[in-house]
C-alpha cells in the first residue's frame, strides 16, 4: 500500500481511532478503580472511627479515654500507615501507631463524619474520616472529636497494581480491535475491487456497462458511469454517421472531377489537368483520413471479428480485379484466428495490405496466423520485389509513396498502422526475400464471440 492508499489512510485512521479509544479507557478505568477502592477505603474507616467511638469509656481515675481501640493490628505499629486519635476537653488520646507524631484534627461540629486528605508522618498524605458527638450522660455529655486516617499510598499502589494488569489486557485488545477494522476495510472497500474489475472488463471489450450488483452507497456512481457511456456512444456514432455522411458527400464531386480531368487531358489542357488532379488527390487523402478518425473514435470495444472470414470475402473482391486474379492466394487461417477488431475496419486493414500484395506479387500471396497467449501474430507475405530496407520506414508514414507511378494518395499502410494503433495492435514491414511481408500484432478474441 502506497501513501496514496485509500486503504491505508483507513487502516492509520482506524488504529489511531482504537489507540486514543483504549487510552481514554485505560485512563478512565483507572480513575472508576481508584475511585471504588477510596471508597471502599473509606467505609474501613468509618467502621474503625465506629469502633474508636464505642470504645470510649471512664479509666479507673475517672478520665474519658479509648479503652477498646480498634482490633485492627495495624493501629499497634509504630507508623503503619493507619491512625486513630480522639480530642476532648483539651485532652488528646492517639494510636500507638503515630508513635511520636500528632494528627491535625479539623475544626468539627456535631453531626456526620467529614472527609478529608491531611499531611501525615513523614510528609505522607492521609485520607481522614473525623467526626464530632457529644457522649452520653454517663460519660458526661462530652464533647469528642475523633479521626481516623490512612496513608493514601495503600490506595495509589492497589491503583498501580490495577493498571499494570490492565495494559496487558487493552494491547491484546487493541491488536484484536485492529484486525477486526482491517476487515472490515477490505470487506468495505471489496465493491471499489468489483468496480475496478468491471471497468477493465469494458476496457477490454468483455462488457459494456458497470450493471448492477453494487452496494447502495456506490450504486448512484455506477449509473452515472453507465449513462456516461451510453451518451459517449450516441454521440460518436452520430459523429460516426456525419463523417461519413460528409465523405460520401464528397466523392461524387470528386468522381465528376475526375470524369473533367479526363475531357481537360483529351483536349490537350495537360497542365490544368495536373493541376486539378493534385487537387483531387488532397481531398481524396483528407475524406479517408477523417473516415480513418471517424471509424477509430467510435471503435466498439466489444468487436469482434474472425480473419478467416474477412480475408475470404476480401480476397474474393480482389481476384475480380486485374491484378488479383492473376495471383495464387493461399488463405492459411483458420476459424479459430479471431481478433478484437471491428469486421469493417478489419475489411479495410486486409484490403489495404492485400491490395497493395496484389499489386505487386509475381504469383502469389500468402497469409497465415499464430496465436500466442492473448495476441495474434498475422502474417501476409507476397513474393514480389519488395522495399528497399532503408525506405521500409517511409512506407507507414501518412502521404508517402515510394511507386510514384501510382494514382493512390499515399494513405494505404498509414491508414492501416491508424487502424491497428487503434485496436491496441502494431504493424511491421519487411523484407521476405523475395517479396515483402506485413506482420500485424492484434489482441486475439474467442471465435465464439466473433461477428
Amino acid at each position: 500500500m502506497t501513501r496514496h492508499s485509500l486503504r491505508l489512510r483507513l487502516a492509520l485512521a482506524g488504529a489511531a481511532s482504537v489507540a486514543l479509544a483504549l487510552v481514554v479507557a485505560f485512563l478512565g478505568l483507572s480513575l472508576l478503580f481508584e475511585r471504588h477502592v477510596e471508597r471502599r477505603i473509606v467505609e474501613e474507616l468509618r467502621l474503625h472511627l465506629d469502633q474508636v467511638f464505642a470504645g470510649l469509656d471512664r479509666d479507673p481515675a475517672g478520665r474519658l479515654d479509648v479503652m477498646r481501640p480498634p482490633a485492627d493490628p495495624r493501629f499497634q505499629r509504630p507508623l503503619s500507615g493507619l491512625y486513630w486519635a480522639i480530642e476532648h476537653d483539651g485532652t488528646r488520646r492517639q494510636s500507638r501507631s503515630l508513635w511520636d507524631q500528632t494528627l491535625v484534627l479539623p475544626a468539627l461540629a456535631p453531626g456526620e463524619p467529614k472527609q478529608s486528605l491531611v499531611q501525615g508522618p513523614a510528609d505522607t498524605r492521609l485520607l481522614m474520616l473525623a467526626r464530632r458527638i457529644v457522649t452520653g450522660p454517663n460519660l458526661g455529655a462530652r464533647s469528642v472529636l475523633a479521626a481516623v486516617a490512612i496513608d493514601r499510598q495503600e490506595i495509589e499502589r492497589a491503583t498501580a497494581d490495577f493498571r499494570r494488569d490492565l495494559a496487558p489486557l487493552l494491547a491484546i485488545l487493541a491488536g484484536l480491535l485492529c484486525l477486526a477494522s482491517f476487515a472490515q476495510i477490505v470487506v468495505g472497500l471489496r465493491p471499489l475491487k468489483l468496480l475496478r474489475d468491471r471497468i477493465a472488463a469494458i476496457r477490454s471489450g468483455d462488457a459494456k456497462r458497470l450493471g448492477s450488483g453494487f452496494p447502495d452507497e456506490v450504486l448512484p456512481l455506477t449509473a452515472e458511469v453507465d449513462g456516461l457511456l451510453a451518451s459517449r456512444e450516441e454521440q460518436l456514432e452520430k459523429a460516426r454517421a456525419r463523417a461519413a455522411d460528409l465523405a460520401h458527400g464528397f466523392k461524387t464531386p470528386l468522381q465528376a472531377l475526375t470524369g473533367d480531368v479526363l475531357q481537360l487531358r483529351e483536349a490537350g489542357m495537360t497542365r490544368a489537368a495536373d493541376d486539378i488532379e493534385g487537387v483531387i488527390i488532397g481531398m481524396r487523402r483528407l475524406v479517408d483520413q477523417e473516415m480513418v478518425r471517424a471509424r477509430m473514435a467510435g471503435r466498439d470495444v466489444t468487436a469482434r471479428a474472425s480473419l478467416a472470414d474477412v480475408a475470404d470475402r476480401v480476397i474474393a473482391v480482389l481476384s475480380r480485379t486485374p491484378h488479383g486474379d492473376a495471383i495464387d492466394w493461399h488463405n492459411g487461417l483458420t476459424a479459430a484466428d479471431c481478433v478484437r477488431l471491428d469486421a469493417g475496419d478489419l475489411a479495410e486493414l486486409l484490403g489495404t495490405i492485400l491490395e497493395n500484395a496484389a499489386r505487386y506479387a509475381q504469383e502469389s500471396v500468402t497469409l497465415r496466423a499464430e496465436r500466442t497467449g492473448d495476441r495474434i501474430r498475422l502474417s501476409i507475405r507476397d513474393d514480389g520485389p519488395g522495399i528497399p530496407d532503408d525506405k521500409l520506414s517511409h512506407v507507414l508514414r501518412r502521404g508517402e509513396r515510394l511507386d510514384t507511378n501510382s494514382t493512390g494518395a499515399g494513405l494505404g499502410f498509414s491508414i492501416a498502422q491508424n487502424i491497428v494503433e487503434a485496436a491496441d495492435g502494431s504493424i511491421v514491414l519487411r523484407n521476405a526475400a523475395p517479396g515483402l511481408e506485413v506482420v500485424v500484432d492484434l489482441p486475439a478474441a474467442d471465435e465464439r464471440l466473433a461477428q
